[in-house]
């Protein structure tokens, strides 16, 4: 369960983008992630650009990053650029920290289950429901199970978005282009499976125990097969 904006290798320093160059200042640039889009990501000293084709928007990540910056971690917005036919990108302030998938927390994956979940309540007690312009909504048409509790969700909570410490506590999320309000089982149903993914079975135990509630079979099973059944 690895979710739609997970595709591939990091681009080479031959594929940058020449939006991406012009905005990138004199730090060198490294590649960070491609995902299904057909958009990079790449790293320039303290700052990430996410660059997206033409026709692919990033003014709503734009816009949910300012919104949740007021309450919970996450990068801050430094720039956006609409190339127009030369795409867009998206320049932020980087997190200190590493993703929860980094080579030392696959070592030690309970540390980093358990800090995931901790990191998810955060940010389902931080980001006021009532103040959010946003709606989670599934990738396709589906009738949705009665709501458990509403959150404002994530939207796409699979370990690589959450920062963790050298300490393994968490530092916030990245990725929110999908957050909007919706039930917190589309993120603990999500987030929880993709554990696997990254470390390998037994370790949703400490991430439903991090966050504090007990396993809801019937919504998980729901929300990972809407999730599974994302083009």
């Amino acid at each position: 369960m690895t979710g739609p904006e997970l595709a591939g290798p990091p681009p080479t320093t031959t594929s940058i983008p020449d939006l991406v160059r012009e905005h990138a200042g004199h730090a060198a640039l490294s590649g960070v992630w491609l995902n299904q889009l057909g958009g990079l990501t790449f790293r320039a000293g303290d700052r990430y650009l996410k660059w997206s084709p033409a026709g692919v928007d990033l003014t709503g990540e734009m816009e949910r990053l300012t919104w949740a910056g007021t309450w919970h971690p996450v990068p801050e917005v430094v720039d956006f650029v609409d190339g127009d036919e030369r795409g867009q990108v998206l320049v932020t302030h980087a997190l200190r920290g590493s993703n929860a998938v980094d080579e030392r927390w696959v070592r030690e994956p309970r540390r980093a289950a358990w800090a995931i979940g901790e990191a998810l309540r955060a940010l389902h007690d931080q980001l006021p429901v009532a103040a959010c312009p946003f709606l989670w909504y599934p990738i396709q048409e589906a009738e949705l199970p009665s709501v458990d509790h509403l959150v404002v969700c994530h939207g796409d909570p699979c370990a690589p978005n959450t920062i963790l410490a050298d300490d393994g506590h968490w530092v916030g999320h990245v990725d929110l282009g999908r957050l909007g309000v919706g039930d917190r089982w589309v993120d603990l149903a999500v987030g929880s499976a993709n554990l696997d993914d990254n470390f390998g079975p037994g370790h949703q135990d400490a991430y439903f125990e991090a966050y504090g509630i007990e396993r809801d079979e019937e919504r998980i099973r729901f929300y990972r097969a809407l999730w599974d059944a994302a083009p």
